[in-house]
Parts: structure tokens; C-alpha cells; sequence
């Protein structure tokens, strides 16, 4: 610790900061304009100087070290008018400022205090105005030349939009395209959230108002985590900014954190529960809606019995509605029928992570990608899908970090990668079997852990001597000199971290390619220490939660087997489970087509929309008796085959729990009340358990309630207290006790099955290959602008942005077929067609297609196939063998 003198006041503060952090640990604040915290020091505005004894002239706190004894005054006389002929020079650059700027933006509020905003009196030069953007407000008449917007887009999201044009008094901040909206901007909304002058403004604020009450949350989008700051204007959400002490985001948000908040609002949300009739829907009471599901589902039991019905959880709700949707299902209805929309995604690296090392989850922190020497990014695209992780990854990259890029496509990572292998879809298990042995035919594996932690390691030789690279690359359409070059990189250059997405999980060998990353990882060394893991980027802010509540036939809450949880859960619900092996997602679309289902409950999930071959998922909905579904919006599977529709309340809505990719639990809190009659799903779930059963055990006050008995079933969060949560940024499980910090790093000390076993994965091609009349590989995927599909996203303002799917083709396939950018096209498969606009797009390889599937109108869905995982039934997404069709057909 430093003893300094400040104001005349003795203070110890920590070594190796600045005057400015110092300042502001013991609260004194001065004022800064081309200071962030989350930007290097600039030290360029000159407002933050302060005196210190024995320096000629004042300096500038921001970028100066505290040192041993430094005495320092912070608003001598001499100080104060620097500072104010300094904000009375910039004042006259300004046009005059509307009072309603003055409390948020500092700027603002350093003239007012300043006593020198009168002096504001120049006029708007139309040149600087550029409305182009549909969420942001660009005035560069406002702009007092911090950088802060070009810093922020540089060192943060790595972008570098803005730039700096002309020197001296020709100086202008601008985007690097024509317009804003034509720049290369991804609407993060970082350069607004800096801007001191207004310069930069979200439009939502200038239509609706200022914020006056401000919420902390965490984002409803992507499993990432994020934390945002909501605030609300006559109980309306106008604005959402990050949270700068946020662990995971760090004071960064994507566009849809930032923008994508007034789906809530949207005229099209159902806010009052509606029964289908021979005349369409009706609005009914809650008390009739209530009454009708749970007497339509008793009877369905009684006649067919409990496994005639199923429950789908959702990974847009909260852990607390997600442990009662598995709970009634189990306690109420008697089956194992649940489910959630972890089965089409991310089950496989559940499944596999969990086999082979004991914890189906993410085995690191998203803070060891800062730890981390090298980067191995297989199956996924973070700049797009989880933009926050993507840009800690390529701004690793941008500082030394080693970057090894496995994708289809060239992703936008793949420009920061040392190395890029690009892989014919389908063909992950050959490629990382190659990178094996190469691993342990050069002698590069970690022989110490492999000796002390690894079994079945001679089996594994043997098998994997066969997998050498060059037999790898005829496969993969992949250099064997490149598989060998960064199977080096990744046993060499340790710590080595990977994440992976659904690029390695949506195949028929998905469970398996997971199980070969863990190979690589294992005979590297590269589990159980700081920068290194497994850990797969989960698409939905809750799917990770969602499933270990016990949204899966398999599990209990906390990821327990049933027959190694059934007698403590038994004993903590006072109820006995039911014995008969439960339905996943797909077999429930194969029961209920063969009319052994017989009802659905089916909670924020859309499942006609999702679901791979839309025609047998139709055929399936149509054989059911009763179908409820408990969403936001009228979504396709309720407007074609709901029964009853009960309206739940968005996650700004309600109070609850996330668990995000890392295994990290935080909070959501409530920033304004559900609109109409709206309820939190948990309300909804436990109204009807009371009906079917009122003694089961669904009497609960509130969300906390709910996660305190999440916490006596599940040892592992038993110190995640919501008072605990309320002090930090979420806690990782396992946290054991109230005194546990949380876990950040899995397996430092061993496996819980002991040695972890290598496994030996044979290469099985999808059925899926290209033919004479099927000639291309469609994948299918997310976006950066859209949130899957697009319940959220398509109902809010971002939707202006990609307001439809597109089909990117290769520029040489496009010339071929002589179509041209947004021209509609007809994609056929050998399970239907969709017609979807083109976009020509550098990332794609000849012969490969990839296409996101939010659009109702496009229905992308029809066209994908049957085939699944072999090991948990997740469906194959990521290869369809297709054609194209000029125009729609």
C-alpha cells in the first residue's frame, strides 16, 4: 500500500495505480472528459490535472502514477479556473444544450457546475448530422474531440469504425463508410455509452425519454451473461446500458442487449390468456384458462396415462420456472416426458463432458480467455452469436495471443487466426482425430498428466496412429501440413483454451466430436488450470440452466441421474418419481405422430419454427389432442396448433435466476410490471399444479422461494444465496457453502470419475452428401441481429436490421447460377423447399450454403433433414444437401 496525502487528508491505497484510481477508490471526484475506465489512459482533455507538491506544473491525474508519499489538492483556485476556461472553450464550439441533456451526460453536467453553459452558441452545421442509423443519432456538431468513441470501438469491440479524418482545426470524427448505417458498425452502442457530449445518442432515449429508474439485470439473449442497467420512463423500458463492474461484459454490450429491449411493448404481444374455438381465439379469464388445461390434462392421464404427455421447458426462462416445469411434470403429471431446447443444441457437449470428465458443463471461466496463450475456436462464430466472448477473443488475438480458427466458413475471427482450417461440414471427428496424432506421434503431449489423470492412453495410440493427417485432409477437404501446424500450436503454446458451438455439436457425431476436442485436451494437458477447458458457448441465456433444473428426461435438478437421485429427491418432495425412462424432444415428435402422445406443454419455445423438418414436426402437432403453449407472442406452433395460449411475462418482467455458458448464476430482477394480464411463468406453472394437485408442493411466494428449494435439492449451489447474488456478478457453481467463493476452475485437484478415460471415435459420414441433383451443403445457423427464432428479436426495433433470413452463397457459385445480391431464390432438399433472398458473401466456400432460420415467411425449417445425433438425439442442423432454384417455385 502507498500512504498519500489528498486535500490534506492522509490515505493508503493500493501500489500500481493511477491518481485518477486512486481518487476515485476514496470517492473524490474531479472532472474527466476523455477518460473511461474500461479505455486506456489518453490524458488528451487536460480537465483531470490536479497539483502535486513538488511537480512544476499541474499534471494530468488519469495518466499519472501514484508514488510513495505524493501529496496532492484536487480543486485549488488555480486548478478550478483551468478547468472552467477550458469547458468555456469547448462551450462555444457547442450549439445551445436542451436542459433535458444536462443530468446524464457529463459534459452537460461539468458546464452547469462550471457555471459556463450560457456561453453555448453555436449553430448545428447540417454536414455533421448523419440520421442514417436506425437506432443511433449521430451530431458531430456536439463532438468535443475526446476519441472516446474511437478508443471504445478500437480497444473494446475491436471494430474501429470510427476515424479520426484531417489534422488541426480540420479535424473530424468520422465512420468508415458513406453513412453510419453503411459503415461497418455492428450496433454494439459502446461509442454511445462513452460519448460525453451527446454527440452520439440512442434514439430510443430521444423518442421516449430520458430514463428516470434504472434496474440491474442480466441479458435475455445469448448464454454469454451479460449485465445491463434498464431503465424505465412511466413504466416503459426507454434505454438498456452495461454494467461496467460486470464480470463477464465488463461495460460492453451487443446489439441486441443494447437495442433489442421493446419486444415487450409490441403491439403484437398477447397479454390475456386465449382459448381456441371453431371461431378462432377467444380471450378468457385466468381462472377459465387454469381450469380448462388442468382438467384437459387430467383426463388425458387418466385415459392414456402420465407418459401420454409432455413438457417442454424453456431456455428463455428462469431457473425458478424451469424447476417447476420439470417438477410438475415428474410430481404432477407422473412422467419423465420433459425437455428443453437443450436437446437440438448443446445436450451433446452436455452428454459428452460429462461422460468423460464428470460435470456436463463448461470446465472454465470466460476470464481465462485473457489467461490463455492460445485459442482454439472450433464450430463456432462469437463475433456473431456470442458478440461479447468474440470480442474478448479477438482482442486476445490483437494482443499476442495464439488464434486457431476450425469453421466452414471464414468467420469474422478467422481474419485474427494464425491459423484458419476450414473443414468440408460433417467431417469434425477425422480433423481432431488428425490433430490427436499428431499430438502423440511428435512426442507433444503432457506426459505428466497424461500418466497421473488419463486412462485407456495405449488404446488410444493405437487407434489414433491410424488417423494421420494427410488421411484427414482427403476427407476434410483440409492441408495436412495446416492440421499438423496448429495441432503444435495447441500442445505447445499453454495454456490452450477452446470453445466450441454448435458447428461441432449439430451432427450425427456430435456427442462424439465433443468427446475428440476432449481427447485433444486431455493428452495436452489443457483441463484443470487457469486458461485452458472444454467450454461450449451456449446459444440461449438460459439453456444451461434450463437443462440442469431437470429439463431432460434424464437428469434431476443439478444433473443427477434418476437412479442415482431418485431417493434424495423423493425424500425432499414427498413424492415418488416415476420409473418409467422418459421422452426427449425428438422421440416426443415420434410418439405423438404415432398417437402415443397425446399433449404438449410447451414453454417459450417455438417449436414448429425450430425444429429440423417442419413437415414431420406438422404431422406430429397434428396428431395431438392439446397443445398448450406459454409465450410472449402468438408464435407459429401456437398460431397452428395451440389449444390454449398462456401469456407469461419477459424477463424484465420478473424476478428470477440465469445461468449463463460458464456456469455462472446471477440475477434478474423486475424493472416493470408485466403488461395486461400477463404472469411469470413460475405463477403460471404452479396455479396449475395447485388444480391437478394441491398437495404437491407448489406453494410458493416468489421467486426466491422457489431457487431456496432449488438449493436443498442440489448441493453444488447451496451457497448461491439471492442476498449473495445481490453483492456480486454471479456466482460459478460449485459454490458448497455461503463461505464458497465459487468455483471458476473444474478439475484442478481430479476428476470425479477418477482418471478420465480417452475415447475412441471412428469417423461415421453423415448421410447427407452432395449429388447431381442435391450439389450443395446447406448450414444452417444464427446471426448477429436476430436471436433465434426471432421471437424476441422480431418483435423489437433491431428487427430494421435483418429483418429477414438470406442465403449466403459464394460470389464464384453465384456467378454460375447468375444470381444476384437479395434476388429470391427456391432452396429445395429432399424434405421440402423454402424461397429466401440471396446475399453473395466472401465467407463461403464454392458449393457450401449457410442460412439463418428466424423468418416465418421463409420457413427454413422445411428443408432441413431427419437425421440426429446417435448418442442424445440432437438433430443434424449444420448439413443438408440441397439445390437451388432460380426465383420462387
Amino acid at each position: 500500500m502507498l500512504r498519500v496525502i489528498i486535500n490534506q487528508e492522509p490515505y493508503e491505497c493500493p501500489d500500481r495505480v493511477t491518481v485518477l484510481q486512486a481518487l476515485s477508490r476514496i470517492g473524490i471526484d474531479i472532472p474527466r472528459l476523455c477518460h473511461d475506465d474500461r479505455l486506456a489512459p489518453y490524458g488528451a482533455c487536460r480537465l483531470c490535472v490536479v497539483k502535486v507538491t513538488g511537480s512544476a506544473k499541474p499534471v494530468p491525474a488519469c495518466t499519472t502514477p501514484l508514488t510513495e508519499g505524493m501529496e496532492i489538492e484536487t480543486h485549488p483556485p488555480e486548478i478550478e479556473e483551468h478547468r472552467r476556461s477550458l469547458l468555456q472553450l469547448l462551450a462555444r464550439e457547442q450549439p445551445p444544450l436542451a436542459a433535458a441533456h444536462l443530468p446524464r451526460k457529463e459534459f452537460f453536467r461539468y458546464l452547469g457546475a462550471y457555471q459556463v453553459a450560457h456561453e453555448c452558441r453555436a449553430l448545428t452545421d447540417p454536414a455533421l448530422v448523419d440520421d442514417s442509423h436506425p437506432l443511433i443519432r449521430v451530431d458531430m456538431s456536439r463532438c468535443v474531440y475526446c476519441y472516446r468513441c474511437v478508443r471504445i470501438c478500437d480497444e473494446v469491440q475491436g471494430q474501429s469504425v470510427w476515424r479520426v479524418w484531417h489534422r488541426g482545426a480540420e479535424t473530424r470524427i468520422r465512420p468508415d463508410g458513406p453513412t453510419f448505417a453503411e459503415s461497418s458498425c455492428v450496433s454494439c452502442g459502446a461509442c454511445v455509452d462513452t460519448c460525453p457530449s451527446g454527440a452520439l445518442e440512442d434514439k430510443s432515449t430521444l423518442a421516449l425519454g430520458i430514463p428516470i429508474d434504472w434496474t440491474r439485470t442480466t441479458c435475455p439473449y445469448c448464454g454469454t451473461g451479460c449485465e445491463l442497467q434498464v431503465g424505465t420512463r412511466d413504466g416503459r423500458l426507454t434505454q438498456a446500458i452495461p454494467v461496467n463492474d460486470a464480470p463477464v461484459s465488463r461495460g460492453h454490450l451487443c446489439v441486441k442487449g443494447r437495442y433489442a429491449f421493446d419486444f415487450g411493448v409490441s403491439p403484437d404481444r398477447v397479454t390475456d390468456p386465449l382459448v381456441r374455438t371453431a371461431s378462432g381465439w377467444k380471450a378468457v379469464s385466468w381462472d377459465d384458462a387454469l381450469d380448462l388445461v388442468a382438467a384437459r390434462l387430467r383426463q388425458v392421464i387418466d385415459r392414456h396415462g402420465p407418459d401420454s404427455l409432455g413438457v417442454l421447458g424453456s431456455a428463455r426462462a428462469t431457473n425458478e420456472d424451469n424447476y417447476l416445469a420439470q417438477k410438475f411434470a415428474r410430481i404432477v403429471a407422473g412422467t419423465n416426458n420433459v425437455d428443453c431446447c437443450a436437446r437440438v443444441c448443446h445436450t451433446p457437449s452436455a452428454a459428452a463432458l460429462k461422460a468423460m470428465l464428470g460435470t456436463g458443463a463448461s470446465t472454465n471461466t470466460f476470464d481465462d480467455i485473457e489467461i490463455a496463450r492460445t485459442l482454439l475456436v472450433c464450430g463456432a462464430n462469437p463475433t456473431e452469436n456470442h458478440p461479447i466472448v468474440g470480442a474478448r477473443i479477438k482482442q486476445a488475438a490483437r494482443r499476442g495471443a495464439r488464434l486457431i480458427v476450425i469453421d466452414p466458413r471464414a468467420i469474422e475471427l478467422a481474419q485474427y487466426a494464425d491459423i484458419h482450417l476450414a473443414p468440408r461440414p460433417g467431417t469434425n471427428v477425422p480433423l481432431l482425430n488428425a490433430l490427436a496424432h499428431t499430438v502423440v506421434t511428435e512426442g507433444l503431449y503432457d506426459e505428466s498428466f497424461v500418466r497421473d489423470r488419463v486412462s485407456d492412453w495405449d488404446r488410444f495410440i493405437e487407434f489414433v496412429r491410424e488417423w494421420t493427417p494427410d488421411r484427414a485432409a482427403a476427407l476434410c477437404d483440409v492441408d495436412a501440413s495446416r492440421i499438423r501446424e496448429a495441432a503444435r500450436m495447441y500442445a505447445t503454446e499453454r495454456p490452450s483454451l477452446s470453445v466450441h458451438g454448435l458447428g461441432l455439436t449439430e451432427h450425427v457425431q456430435g456427442t462424439e466430436s465433443v468427446m475428440c476436442l476432449i481427447n485433444l485436451a486431455l493428452i495436452t494437458g489443457n483441463v484443470g488450470r487457469p486458461g485452458t477447458g472444454v467450454n461450449p458457448l451456449r446459444g440461449q441465456n438460459n439453456v444451461q440452466g434450463a437443462a440442469l433444473m431437470g429439463c431432460d428426461p434424464s437428469i434431476l435438478t443439478g444433473g443427477a441421474s434418476i437412479a442415482q437421485g431418485r431417493n434424495a429427491f423423493e425424500s425432499a418432495w414427498g413424492s415418488r418419481l416415476p420409473t418409467t425412462h422418459g421422452l426427449h424432444l425428438m422421440q416426443m415428435m415420434d410418439a405423438a405422430a404415432e398417437r402415443r402422445l397425446k399433449a404438449l406443454w410447451a414453454i417459450g419455445y417455438d417449436v414448429l419454427l425450430t425444429n429440423p423438418n417442419a413437415s414431420r414436426t406438422r404431422a406430429a402437432f397434428e396428431a395431438l389432442e392439446f397443445v398448450i403453449i406459454q409465450d410472449l407472442f402468438l408464435t407459429e406452433t401456437a398460431r397452428t396448433f395451440g389449444s390454449v395460449f398462456l401469456p407469461a411475462a419477459a424477463s424484465f418482467e420478473k424476478d428470477g435466476t440465469f445461468m449463463n455458458a460458464e456456469r455462472r448464476i446471477q440475477r434478474v430482477r423486475r424493472a416493470y410490471p408485466p403488461p395486461g394480464q400477463a404472469r411469470p411463468d413460475w405463477e403460471i406453472i404452479s396455479a396449475v399444479a395447485r388444480r391437478m394437485n394441491p398437495g404437491a408442493g407448489f406453494d410458493f411466494a416468489d421467486a426466491e422461494a422457489i431457487w431456496d428449494e432449488v438449493r436443498r435439492v442440489w448441493p453444488d449451489v447451496r451457497g448461491v444465496t439471492y442476498e449473495r447474488l445481490d453483492e456480486v456478478g454471479g456466482l460459478c457453481w460449485p459454490c458448497p457453502s455461503e463461505q464458497h467463493p465459487g468455483t471458476r476452475v473444474l478439475y484442478e485437484s481430479g476428476f470425479p470419475l477418477g482418471r478420465a478415460a480417452l475415447r475412441t471415435i471412428d469417423f461415421r459420414p453423415t448421410p447427407e452428401a452432395p449429388t447431381a441433383e442435391f450439389p450443395f451443403l446447406l448450414t444452417t445457423g444464427r446471426t448477429l441481429y436476430q436471436f433465434n427464432a426471432g421471437t424476441m428479436t422480431g418483435h423489437s426495433q433491431i428487427d430494421q436490421l435483418r429483418p429477414t433470413d438470406m442465403l449466403e452463397i459464394s460470389p464464384a457459385d453465384a456467378a454460375r447460377l447468375d444470381v444476384g445480391e437479395g434476388d429470391r431464390v427456391t432452396l429445395r432438399s429432399r424434405y421440402g423447399k423454402a424461397i429466401i433472398p440471396v446475399a453473395c458473401s466472401p465467407w463461403m466456400k464454392s458449393g457450401e450454403l449457410f442460412a439463418t432460420f428466424h423468418e416465418p415467411g421463409v420457413f427454413l425449417n422445411e428443408v432441413t433433414g431427419p437425421h440426429c445425433d446417435s448418442v442424445v438425439g440432437a438433430p443434424e442442423f449444420k448439413i443438408t444437401a440441397v439445390r437451388l432454384e432460380k426465383g420462387p417455385s
